[in-house]
This record gives structure tokens, sequence and C-alpha cells, in this order.
């Protein structure tokens, strides 16, 4: 039973992490306050894979609305308990399983973005500035003062692309505690009927020999 409520606030957990994830991707396409950079395709490419608003976002709050119904112990899927729980058990930890692969999609574009750098405009030109120092420029702030346009772009993107990375990736941690409760839900509740079955096995002996005595006298 608190497994089971554990699981239910995981789930919930999962909801407001998905809605920050969308709100911060949108945000990337509108460099400070700006429509113009998004009209005229002068953004980083790593922000139209769509990895908050899609996958970190609209498909983790399903994952995460499948997962609620699940851990409801009214909802039933076939006429027997065990059986219901069994098949229960076992779509919560596939749809945990694809919440890892959609949050783990976006973290490693988010990294890839937060790496490249922006695309801005600099004395040559629009281009990425900074993809050829291999994130290196991440720690030395004298060097965004290339990009000239959009202004605070290096800021913009930095700040966002590493809450995209932190939001995904408690989306990661999210789900495999919910795959190892469920892990654990499966292999306790074997222990359990192992442990029944061998103390059953073990009392068998004196039941055997408990009849015999009573055969012979």
């Amino acid at each position: 039973m608190g497994s089971r409520k554990c699981g239910s606030c995981l789930s919930c957990l999962l909801i407001p992490l998905a809605i920050w994830s969308i709100i911060v991707n949108i945000l990337l396409y509108f460099p400070n306050g700006q429509t113009f950079y998004a009209t005229s395709s002068k953004l980083t490419n790593y922000v139209w894979y769509f990895e908050g608003i899609c996958f970190s976002g609209v498909m983790m709050l399903i994952v995460a609305a499948v997962l609620l119904v699940l851990e409801n112990d009214k909802y039933k899927c076939c006429q027997s308990e065990n059986c219901s729980k069994k098949y229960m058990m076992l779509l919560s930890m596939i749809f945990s399983a694809l919440g890892i692969a959609f949050s783990g999609y976006c973290l490693v574009i988010s990294a890839l973005g937060l790496v490249q750098g922006p695309y801005c405009r600099t004395v040559n030109g629009w281009e990425y500035a900074f993809e050829s120092t291999a994130g290196s420029f991440l720690t030395d702030s004298s060097t965004w003062i290339q990009c000239l346009e959009p202004a605070y772009v290096v800021e913009w993107n930095i700040i966002l692309f590493s809450i995209l990375i932190a939001l995904s990736g408690l989306q990661v941690m999210v789900c495999f505690i919910r795959v190892f409760i469920q892990l654990s839900r499966i292999f306790c509740g074997t222990y359990s009927v192992i442990i029944q079955v061998s103390s059953r096995l073990r009392s068998l002996p004196h039941t055997v020999n408990t009849c015999i005595y009573s055969t012979l006298t």
C-alpha cells in the first residue's frame, strides 16, 4: 500500500515537470521576448527538435496520466484480481520505460544544444560562433560578446537549456524509481510465495510421519 501511494506521488510529480518543460522550450523560440528570430529561422537548430514541448512535455503528460490510472485500485483489466495486478504492473513498467526514453531524449538534445551554443550574428554574419569550442565557452563569459544579435542570446540559451536538462533529468530519475518500485513489488511478491511454498514443504514430512504413526497404531 505504501509503495502504491509512493508511485502515485511520483506520477503526480511528472505533471508539473512536463508543464515547465513545455514553457521553457517555448521561451527558447523568443530570445528576449522577440518573435522576429523564430519567424526568420534565426535560432539554434536544436530548438526545432521539440524536445521540451513534445517529448518531455506532452508525451510525459500522457505517461503520467496513464500511470495514475494504473495506480488506481478500482481499475481492473480482467476478472481475476491477481491477473489485473500483474497486468497493471507490467503496463506500469512499460510506460515508465517510455517515460525514461522520452525524457532521456530531451536530456540529450538539450545537452547538445547547450554545448553547441546559440545561432547568432557576429562580425562575420549569422553563424554558430561557439560550435568549435566543444562547450568551453560556457565557462568563459568574456567570449560571449561575439554574439551581437540577439542581445544576451548566449545567457538566454544557457539558462533555458540548463533548466531543460534539469527538468528532464528529474523525469528520468522519477521514472527509474517507478521501475524500481514495480520490480520490488514483483520480486518481493515472488519471494513471499517461495517462502510460503518452502514452509509448506518443510512441514510435509512431519505431516506424513504423523499419518504413518496414526495408521500403525
